[in-house]
């Protein structure tokens, strides 16, 4: 079983960029696909970003697309979140997920991921 651990959040400036990391263990890593949610309070959590499990097909939620960039280095077993021009909306939870390659080809759902990771904060100050 894949275990995820994000980093990177924290406090911006809005217009400010920030990088979040998505770091697995397991051999199994490069399997997966991989997705970036966000909670912010009292709101369900929603998805942000979608990666397949050798980075040639990805999807963006169209509040973030073009701000955003998912990518990922197996060797690495990370997965990344390159995030600019932040603004205030985007302040919430950040959570990485994860689920075996098989059986889909994109997934954007939360109930289409078994692993998660435990989440970091990222706020913007307007």
């Amino acid at each position: 079983q894949v275990q995820l651990v994000e980093s990177g959040g924290g406090l911006v400036q809005a217009g400010g960029s920030l990088r979040l990391s998505c770091a697995a263990s397991g051999r199994t890593f490069s399997s997966y696909h991989v997705g970036w949610f966000r909670q912010a309070p009292g709101k369900e959590r929603e998805f942000i970003a979608f990666i397949n499990w050798n980075g040639g097909t990805t999807k963006y939620d169209d509040s973030v697309k073009g701000r955003f960039t998912i990518s990922r280095d197996n060797a690495k077993n990370t997965v990344y979140l390159q995030m600019n021009s932040l603004k205030p909306e985007d302040t919430a939870v950040y959570y990485c997920a994860g689920r075996l390659s098989w059986g889909a080809v994109v997934a954007i759902t939360p109930a289409e991921y078994v692993t998660w990771g435990q989440g970091t904060q990222v706020t913007v100050s307007s």
